[in-house]
């Protein structure tokens, strides 16, 4: 399959592809790492290298991994009033609980193809879902009628009657945000010793980005026309990642990967909500493994990943700077005006990989893992981050292979990610009100996958 045909097949897919587990990242790529709590970069098992670890494609052999992971992410915001004597709302009677979203599942495609050159030669190709974020909260969020009236007047400058229809954010309609990453790794290693191998992997990244209810954002934007309810907007852009493997003893494998930032093109449909005009970079990041056979029919493997959430300004930039005043677009601190606007305050994170993987017997193979990550977000940046609530941190992961006669094999993993809250004092630059605001989230996937060592 030619390259140009793997990266059209994978654009029809974005629509389907949306996932936060570590921060907006996959907690592993590749089914056979899924199961392993996303530990891979020791590992050579299947055609994910492009992912993982570039170098590790030099010992994978010729092979073809498909498959497909079914993603459901349940994430819920609420807000608890402490009182707005100006707006006529007591202490305590303010609450906004969403709990579920409109878009709760997504399918997201795997596909890696490796092929021998000659015994210390590979090339291939990985393309995967990176990550992303999606929410959608209900339009009709707000019950309480003197809240509803200061939304109306956050809205038009006067108070109003309450009985307008507004979401967690005071905003009209639905709220929500969907992006969704996708990369395509074509991969070059090189086994330069029998044990030990170096590979590299340019990145080709598109996303493709949408959000709507964001209209009282547009006081602090510095493109009003530019902020909210534009569609799609889409944009591609390159990296690299170059990786080692080797095989330290018999027993022992170790592995290294560096990813630079994706450089992406901007989105120019909301050059009013993202730093820089609409810039929206993948974030550089770096995993280090091993890998030890402690008896023949058992491995154990640890990784840990650090994942630079903070060098993407909109990503990183806090939502608790100054504002920009309204009227004054072109001041550095107003939504989509410069390096240093307003953005999510995600911070970088750590994550720890540890999984198992036992070999019953020649056709069966079974996996274990746990993963836990830092949480990116801070309390201060609660209210912002409604959008995009990537708050969970532990995950149990489950997997198995199955060799059918012939020598392909089939392969599933799943994974939960257990419950996480973060609670912090609203924002008044985005929910006038007052009191606190708590973001939740948990999650749960599974998907199979085929491949074949030829």
């Amino acid at each position: 399959m030619k390259l140009k045909h793997i990266a059209a097949l994978a654009a029809l897919a974005m629509p389907l592809a949306a996932q936060a587990t570590d921060g907006y990242f996959s907690h592993g790529y590749g089914m056979k790492a899924k199961g392993r709590g996303g530990a891979a970069t020791a590992f050579a098992t299947d055609t994910f290298g492009g992912a993982n670890n570039p170098g590790s494609m030099a010992f994978v052999g010729t092979r073809v991994d498909v498959g497909l992971d079914w993603f459901q992410p349940n994430r819920s915001a609420s807000t608890q009033g402490s009182g707005n004597a100006a707006f006529g709302i007591p202490p305590g009677s303010f609450d906004t609980s969403v709990d579920g979203n409109d878009t709760k599942n997504f399918f997201i495609p795997e596909l890696g193809y490796n092929y021998m050159i000659r015994p210390d030669l590979a090339l291939g190709v990985t393309v995967y879902g990176n990550g992303g974020m999606n929410t959608d909260y209900n339009g009709n969020a707000l019950t309480n009628p003197a809240a509803r009236g200061t939304c109306n007047f956050f809205q038009t400058g006067a108070p109003g009657p309450g009985n307008g229809s507004y979401n967690q954010l005071c905003g009209n309609g639905n709220l929500g945000v969907d992006l969704s990453q996708l990369i395509i790794a074509p991969t070059l290693a090189w086994k330069f010793h029998p044990d030990h191998a170096v590979g590299i992997a340019p990145l080709i990244g598109y996303q493709k980005f949408k959000a709507y209810g964001l209209q009282p954002f547009a006081g602090i934007s510095s493109s009003p026309g530019n902020l909210t309810n534009q569609g799609y907007d889409s944009a591609w852009g390159w990296g690299v990642r170059i990786g080692y493997f080797g095989n330290v003893t018999p027993t022992v494998s170790i592995g290294a990967a560096y990813s630079t930032k994706i450089y992406m093109g901007k989105f120019d449909k909301y050059r009013g909500l993202f730093a820089n005009q609409g810039e929206f970079d993948i974030p550089e990041n770096l995993n280090v493994g091993v890998a030890w056979k402690v008896i023949p029919a058992l491995t154990l493997a640890l990784d840990y990943q650090w994942i630079n959430y903070a060098g993407v300004d909109s990503v990183g930039n806090p939502s608790t700077q100054s504002p920009c005043t309204n009227g004054a677009p072109t001041q550095s601190a107003c939504l989509g005006a410069s390096s240093q606007s307003i953005g999510f305050g995600w911070k970088a994170v750590n994550v720890w990989k540890l999984g198992a993987e036992w070999a019953i017997d020649p056709r069966w193979t079974l996996r274990a893992g746990y993963n836990h990550t830092d949480n990116p977000i801070q309390a201060r940046d609660v209210t912002f981050n409604i959008l995009a609530p990537g708050v969970v941190q532990d995950h149990l992961t489950l997997g198995l292979t199955y060799t059918l006669p012939g020598g392909s094999e089939l392969t599933a993993a799943y994974m939960h990610a257990f419950d996480n809250s973060v609670t912090g004092a609203t924002n008044p630059l985005y929910f006038p009100v007052g009191g606190t605001q708590t973001i939740s989230m948990y999650q749960n996937s599974f998907g199979v996958a085929w491949g074949m060592k030829f």
